[in-house]
């Protein structure tokens, strides 16, 4: 059978519509697609939840492509070892509690397991602003990611969700829209962003996790935003922190919605 260009089209068209509608009211939207950002939309998928994450660009996966300084091996201590195994990520060990994981098969495995446990990602797609109510944030503003590099005047459009998740690592996106845009503090130890501190690999794994909370109603940081938010320092190549602040941020968010189900 000949294939009609204009059927292609129209079938990319027809289900891309589907997706965008089918999400315009989410239990969880999450910004960032690095490693908490997919792991937090797997469980919370996993968990029957709706569920849409929003990636700026192109590619998602974050810095674990890279590894370090684009050797792309990460490291992962034991404390994580789990959550690899359940996405069927191979590791090998390197010494006591140092064990390392292929950067590529990594982002594919969380990628694929995270779509099939039921998220949906829109790449390419800039939150510019949060949708905000008297009582807590209640969704997001979103545009073309190439509208806002060519700073081209295009109003964007909105999404509703139960919860948001800022996974947009160290730059703090959504947090810092709404330090700067909506009234009342942070859940920080001064009411605003912290900022990030110098490397200390140790400090910043416990931290990661210490610090995936509810920072703004409504509102959860993941990952290395849960550290810059609250001036938490960097951590390098070594993964496990993001795996399990994501693990974290979504059972939170899991226990939230079902105490209000």
């Amino acid at each position: 059978m000949a294939l009609d260009e204009i059927v292609i089209t129209r079938a990319i068209i027809d289900r891309y519509y589907q997706k965008l509608t089918d999400n315009l009211e989410t239990d969880v939207a999450i910004v960032g697609a690095g490693p908490s950002g997919l792991v937090a939309g797997y469980y919370l998928a996993g968990a029957g939840k709706k569920v849409a994450l929003y990636e700026r660009k192109l590619t998602i996966g974050g810095g674990m492509w890279g590894g370090g300084m684009l050797f792309n091996e990460i490291v992962v201590q034991s404390e994580a070892l789990p959550i690899l195994e359940e996405f069927g990520i191979r590791y090998r060990q390197y010494q006591e509690n140092y064990y390392t994981a292929d950067g590529v098969e990594a982002v594919a495995s969380l990628t694929a397991g995270a779509l099939r446990a039921g998220l949906t990602v829109f790449n390419c797609v800039t939150v510019e602003d949060v949708m905000m109510r008297p009582e807590s944030v209640e969704g997001l503003v979103i545009n073309w990611s190439p509208v806002e590099m060519a700073g081209l005047h295009v109003d964007p459009l909105t999404v509703r969700a139960g919860f948001v998740i800022d996974a947009t690592g160290h730059d703090t996106d959504i947090v810092k829209v709404v330090e700067n845009k909506t009234p009342g503090k942070l859940n920080t130890s001064t009411g605003g962003i912290l900022g990030q501190k110098a490397m200390w690999a140790d400090r910043a794994e416990t931290d990661t996790t210490e610090n995936t909370k509810e920072i703004f109603p409504g509102l959860y940081v993941a990952g290395m935003a849960a550290n810059a938010s609250a001036g938490g320092p960097r951590m390098g190549p070594i993964f496990g922190g993001m795996l399990l602040s994501g693990q974290k941020v979504a059972r939170e968010i899991i226990r939230r919605l079902e105490q209000t189900s």
